[in-house]
């Protein structure tokens, strides 16, 4: 125990010095408005852009539409509204209802299904818009904003942070969707479309899922993704993307097989179906090749071939191997667009 220099006992603690300093709690007091003046700013800018968006869908085999709703940010001062595909796929009758409670028609753009967005358009000119951030530098841990309309309550709020970076999820035509943002912001049925915003109130995400029985834990497409998605739904309606017109399935090999073709994963993509007029038939694949690289890079499943031919542009030529009767073919294939993609079993 250490004593004063003239050797006196040191002072015994009082009970009153555990006390944090009058000063701390007003710190605290003050963090806290700095937060909500945070969220207040970001609302008060971003709100006004966000919608929610009624559908009348067609139901195959029935009579009449069935209504669904969700949300939707204004990216364009003329009505072009951002949300999910799955808000507006087999949309009949759209009906766009801002911040104000002001009602104006709508209509499909373009639709995504394979990363769940899509464009709509208001009948409105002049009308707010948010604007798009970046994903690409966001960090675990920083603020996120979720505004929509969980449950058909307009423009409500949420907030909470970035719990993680780099999930991936599946769309509704089977794709997989990576570089989904996962966060802490409370989201309910109507919250998807919505946009997910940082505190300087520039979109970061569409938010567009929840597990059900999680607690607290939504999902947001990257604003990055909606960058490259929108100009070709601006454009073309859907998104081009190289395809080889087949239809797979994984493919077990044999450990003799996998280890004299150095297959780390022991297994192949089996095309199974092929689209006579597609890409990979004209190249001269066949029903039953079993797809083990392209352009040399090994692929053991769907994922794989989804992922190396969205890195490459259509048109461009590239290079796949196959196992046929035993033997090894690498075969020249140009992808080409706009027709029936790859399809998984």
């Amino acid at each position: 125990m250490l004593r004063p220099a003239d050797g006196s006992a040191p002072p015994t603690p009082s009970a009153g010095d555990a006390r944090p300093a009058a000063g701390t709690a007003e710190s605290d007091a003050d963090l806290l408005d700095a937060y909500s003046r945070a969220v207040i700013r970001v609302v008060e800018s971003v709100g006004p852009a966000v919608v929610s968006v009624a559908v009348g869908k067609r139901m195959p085999g029935s009579q009449g539409e069935q209504a669904g709703a969700g949300s939707g940010v204004i990216i364009h001062p003329d009505g072009t509204i951002l949300t999910n595909d799955h808000v507006v796929h087999g949309a009949g009758k759209i009906e766009a209802r801002l911040a104000d409670g002001t009602p104006l028609p709508a209509r499909v753009i373009g639709t995504d299904p394979a990363t769940d967005l899509a464009l709509i358009r208001a009948d409105g000119e002049g009308l707010v818009s948010a604007p798009l951030g970046e994903s690409g530098s966001l960090a675990v841990g920083q603020l996120a904003i979720a505004i929509g309309n969980p449950l058909g309550f307009q423009s409500t709020v949420s907030t909470g942070v970035l719990s993680a970076l780099g999930r991936a999820l599946r769309s509704r035509d089977g794709r997989l969707i990576e570089n989904v943002i996962q966060h802490t912001a409370p989201l309910n049925p109507g919250n998807s479309g919505g946009p997910l915003v940082d505190s300087r109130g520039r979109v970061i995400g569409i938010n567009t899922a929840i597990i059900a029985l999680a607690q607290g834990i939504g999902f947001s497409i990257p604003v990055d993704t909606a960058k490259t998605v929108v100009p070709e739904l601006l454009a073309h309606g859907r998104v081009r993307r190289a395809h080889l017109g087949i239809g797979c399935q994984v493919r077990p090999l044999d450990r003799t097989t996998a280890a004299r073709l150095g297959l780390d994963a022991g297994q192949a993509i089996e095309v199974v179906t092929l689209d006579p007029h597609g890409p990979a038939a004209r190249a001269g694949i066949r029903r039953g090749d079993l797809i083990i690289a392209v352009n040399e890079t090994p692929v053991g499943n769907v994922d794989d071939l989804h992922r190396n031919l969205a890195a490459r542009s259509i048109d461009e030529t590239l290079t796949v191997t196959v196992l046929r009767n035993g033997r090894r073919f690498t075969i020249s294939v140009t992808p080409a667009g706009f027709a029936v993609p790859i399809t998984a079993r």
